[in-house]
């Protein structure tokens, strides 16, 4: 009787999250702008300042995402697909020399994020904190690079991460990261991205755009993922990635949950789907 109980409740649960999928998927298409372009802009909106300036342009429109956090996706992104690729179901984090760069990384997003968020105070209010001097005129080009060395950083945190939670037959071995070697053909390649973005070339930054922005469900969904299959304590569950269609719908819910939420505070406040009215 107990396990019939069980496996009911089970099979409610099911509904419930594909159910809660469909109504917030729905809404959210329903209350963002229009076209393809402008779900992303949607995407984008709920994680990103979108400031025109501090954006790469394609014409006169900028991208979805301003220039630091189309790197950050974009070297996320690269990083997820690279370990995929070589670590298999790896669940050690990269040895200590590789994370010690990856947090040099992380120094340099850090020192060119309030670098730049000071230059822009003192745009907007010339004379604020002028004991605080500007260590370097802020650009785009160091937003997208210190961008994806974050990127970078967080892919290969979140990718062993994962495996350890979600798989019963993980490999207690380094995952897609193992060596300097491969650490610094994940570098090259990102570099050589990074450089393609920096032509500003449409056909470049067109499927940037796509992929970038996407990154963001991919990555929110990972997590949101991880968190709910703790919660229901189905860690270890797994062998194949079509046994997680429910947990990895279940994390996509609970991104589209925040996404529609972030967006619809945000237009409340701004009256707008561009970036905060903001110069510089």
């Amino acid at each position: 009787m107990e396990n019939n109980t069980l496996k009911k409740i089970g099979a409610a649960s099911k509904y419930l999250v594909v159910l809660a999928a469909i109504l917030v998927f729905t809404g959210w298409l329903m209350n963002t702008p229009p076209g393809v372009l402008g779900k992303l802009d949607a995407i984008a909106y709920a994680v990103c300042h979108r400031i025109a300036a501090r954006s790469f342009e394609i014409g006169s429109t900028a991208l979805p995402l301003c220039a630091r956090c189309t790197g950050m996706y974009l070297g996320a992104v690269a990083g997820l697909v690279f370990q995929s690729i070589r670590g298999s179901k790896g669940s050690q984090a990269p040895r200590w020399g590789i994370i010690a760069v990856l947090l040099v990384f992380l120094v340099a997003f850090g020192i060119d994020g309030v670098n730049s968020y000071l230059y822009l105070l003192k745009q907007l209010r010339p004379g604020i904190l002028p004991q605080i001097p500007n260590i370097y005129i802020p650009n785009n080009t160091l937003r997208l690079l210190t961008g994806s060395g974050m990127g970078l950083g967080m892919a290969a945190l979140l990718f062993p991460a994962f495996n350890q939670t979600i798989w019963t037959d993980y490999v207690s071995a380094r995952a897609g990261l193992p060596d300097w070697k491969s650490f610094g053909l994940l570098l090259g390649i990102q570099i050589v991205i990074d450089l393609l973005v920096l032509t500003q070339s449409p056909f470049v930054l067109y499927p940037a755009a796509f992929i970038s922005t996407l990154g963001v469900v991919l990555l929110l969904t990972m997590v949101y993922t991880l968190v709910w299959v703790m919660i229901t304590g189905q860690e270890n569950k797994y062998t194949k990635v079509r046994q997680l269609w429910l947990p990895i719908l279940a994390g996509f819910t609970i991104t589209m949950i925040q996404t529609f939420g972030i967006d619809m505070l945000r237009f409340w406040l701004t009256g707008t789907w561009g970036g905060f009215p903001l110069g510089g």
